[in-house]
């Protein structure tokens, strides 16, 4: 067995620093582990107690009987580094830190954790700061969460990774409460050695998993996240994700409770995307979307039913279907016959969806009979069966009539509790049926399906840039002229234009390129000429003169500085006007895609790709950055106009992340806008650029 194995299934625990009190939390694990029937052996170390519980206590590490497979460590930092190097001496594969203390609370704290992590040697920690782990499956409760003071877990195939101890602990009693079952739940919290990557890993491995659920706070390496992630979508394993600190106070708070830096949250969006991530986008959803995948039913398109018996509820449910992309059509003739011939009665609305069987609950040869015509229906990918009032009097008739129909069909099939009763949806859930409070849960939940069955794991994700020759470049700010020369030197190709620093070779200039032109400033140090007064747009050779002098006066007006000369360019029409750029933060390197111009901004109409390490985009995934724009139909012929050079494009796009993947962490910022995409077959031309170098 390996570390991590061991650390999810001991055979041997110590417990350091345990406490005779079961009402403290140096108490918990021990009463924990025996409670919920351990069965292996339990070594509590407190040199002030000679037993707990029955066990006897030892009074040091070094006088344990044998090596323990895990050690859980309940001392405080000051004490805990000492415990783990005398824990790594023995020959512990693995040992759960619970102090707080570290990275979370400053710098100080920073050096103590890696004072911990030396300490620790070749032994595996979780944490510190952690709660610890459980597993479900095999009954191992390796925690101090009071969440494992309830009497009941339901066991199932969930398995749960958080970087917050509270908030595992609340997963486990939430799931608990709606008969959500659960296999293994983990807190890795400040991770000093394992992290999510390893769990997710771990987790793909483990047969009693078939669903993973993750609480995020930050991704610290975000290369074994992708490995790990993949790994799982291809052993068809879903993830979802909660990420915490989409807005600035969010993130600030993750920041202060990991100690980590957190990268933008629309970086996460596109790591999620790459790997195959689901963002459950509210903390219902880690729990609503992991059930309905744990299932194991396949979605195979967008149809669904809505058998209810209360008419606003069934409407309530399609509604928001609707607003998520589903279609609840009505049933074909031969199924509404088929409805007809049960013998629904006259309140029955059977030609429309939702399907409304007036006290069908409290008929379950009925419910029976309605449910396997829909689920043999041509007509329905899926069915929602809605529980109101009428269905609450015999709660069990209900789902086990429901629970009867699910071997005949292998569509999705959730409930909708329309009334408040917790009770009644447990019920169902237990039975194999997912059961929701909320509408929006259900089509969260379809839309999770829905994109594990689109989602195919790329196998070209990995482009090695090719190596240009690029010793010469300087450091700092390049101007325009010069950051588009090193753009062509990996093949993007830009507009004619020419330098120049008098009027006679600026008229020149503009007769050569077609005699309206756009005329622009040259700098270094000025980044967003147009914000300045530093562009102007269809200049001839006759307004030349009074174009620059006005340009010259309106930019040292604005930012006290005189340009380095001016730059003549052709006028290009025809074209549309992207951005292409390049972001850098914490999480790593992310291609951007977006409409240009001046208003690329205002609009916000992006797409990004993070980049794998020292990669390139593939053509595959610059392609679909493309079509991911609202901008799209621009480029494929919208009402009659020609199509772009879409071919040219992709071209551009993969020879910029070349050069992002070849100059690394050499280059501080790169953008192109606009990039006109020209006609079909015309190319594309940079129209702009900003580069910035730093030394490395």
């Amino acid at each position: 067995m390996d570390a991590i194995s061991r650390l999810i299934k001991p055979r041997s625990v110590a417990v350091i620093g345990a406490s005779a009190d079961p009402t403290k939390t140096a108490g918990r694990p021990v009463a924990y582990l025996k409670k919920l029937g351990f069965s292996g052996d339990i070594f509590p170390v407190n040199p002030k107690v000679e037993a707990i519980d029955g066990l006897k206590c030892f009074p040091s590490i070094a006088s344990l009987p044998t090596v323990p497979d895990v050690a859980i460590v309940l001392l405080g930092a000051e004490r805990a580094q000492g415990a783990v190097r005398d824990l790594a001496q023995l020959g512990c594969q693995a040992a759960i830190v619970l102090a707080s203390g570290y990275t979370e609370t400053g710098p100080e704290g920073a050096v103590r954790q890696k004072q911990l992590m030396n300490a620790a040697g070749a032994m595996r920690i979780l944490g510190p700061n952690t709660i610890g782990l459980v597993n479900l499956t095999d009954n191992i409760m390796l925690s101090a969460t009071g969440a494992l003071e309830m009497d009941h877990f339901p066991v199932g195939s969930i398995g749960v990774v958080s970087q917050s101890g509270g908030i595992m602990g609340s997963l486990l009693s939430r799931a608990s409460a709606r008969g959500i079952g659960l296999s293994k739940l983990i807190s890795t919290s400040n991770e000093v050695d394992l992290e999510l990557a390893d769990f997710i890993d771990y987790l793909a491995d483990d047969p009693a998993t078939q669903v993973i659920a993750l609480y995020i706070e930050t991704v610290r390496h975000p290369e074994k996240f992708r490995a790990a992630c993949l790994k799982a979508a291809r052993l068809g394993k879903p993830v979802v994700a909660f990420k915490i600190g989409r807005s600035e106070a969010g993130a600030r708070a993750a920041v202060s409770h990991t100690g980590a830096l957190a990268g933008a949250d629309r970086m996460y969006d596109a790591l999620f995307k790459q790997v195959g991530v689901i963002r459950a986008q509210t903390f219902a959803d880690l729990l609503d979307i992991p059930a309905a995948l744990a299932t194991g039913r396949t979605l195979c398109g967008q149809r669904v039913a809505i058998l209810t018996s209360t008419g606003g509820a069934g409407t309530l449910v399609s509604d928001d279907l609707g607003l998520a992309g589903f279609e609840t059509p009505a049933p074909d003739e031969a199924t509404a016959s088929a409805l007809r011939a049960l013998n629904t009665g006259t309140e029955a609305v059977l030609d429309r969806n939702p399907i409304d069987v007036t006290l069908a609950g409290l008929r379950p040869d009925l419910l029976r009979g309605a449910i396997r015509t829909l689920l043999a229906s041509p007509s329905y990918d899926a069915l929602v069966i809605v529980v109101g009032s009428s269905g609450l009097a015999q709660p069990e008739l209900m789902a086990g009539a429901i629970q009867d129909c699910l071997p005949s069909s292998n569509k999705p099939v959730f409930a909708y509790v329309s009334p408040h009763a917790p009770d009644v949806g447990k019920l169902l859930t237990e039975r194999g049926v997912p059961a929701y409070a909320a509408a929006e849960s259900i089509s969260s939940a379809f839309a999770a399906m829905r994109h594990t069955s689109n989602f195919k794991p790329s196998a070209s994700l990995a482009v090695l840039p090719r190596v240009t020759p690029l010793e010469d470049l300087p450091v700092g700010s390049l101007n325009e002229v010069q950051a588009k020369q090193l753009f062509a030197r990996f093949g993007v190709p830009s507009v004619a234009e020419r330098t120049v620093h008098s009027l006679p070779q600026a008229q020149e200039a503009a007769v050569a390129l077609g005699d309206r032109v756009v005329l622009k400033i040259l700098s270094s140090e000025i980044m967003h000429k147009s914000d300045v007064g530093g562009v102007a747009v269809g200049v001839t050779s006759q307004t030349m003169g009074d174009s620059m002098a006005a340009m010259t006066t309106q930019v040292h007006a604005r930012t006290g500085k005189i340009p380095d000369g001016f730059l003549v360019q052709e006028m290009v029409a025809g074209g549309t006007e992207l951005i292409l750029g390049m972001h850098r933060d914490a999480l790593g390197t992310a291609i951007l895609l977006g409409m240009g111009g001046v208003t690329a901004e205002l609009f916000k109409d992006t797409s990004i790709r993070l980049l794998p390490a020292q990669c390139g985009l593939s053509r595959e995934d610059a392609l679909s950055m493309a079509k991911e724009l609202k901008t799209w139909p621009l480029l494929d012929g919208f009402r009659g106009r020609p199509k772009a050079d879409v071919d040219a494009l992709v071209d551009a796009m993969v020879a910029f992340s070349q050069m992002v993947a070849q100059l690394g962490d050499q280059l501080a910022e790169a953008e192109i806008n606009p990039v006109f995409v020209l006609p079909q077959g015309q190319g594309v031309k940079a129209a702009d650029g900003v580069v910035v170098l730093k030394a490395v």
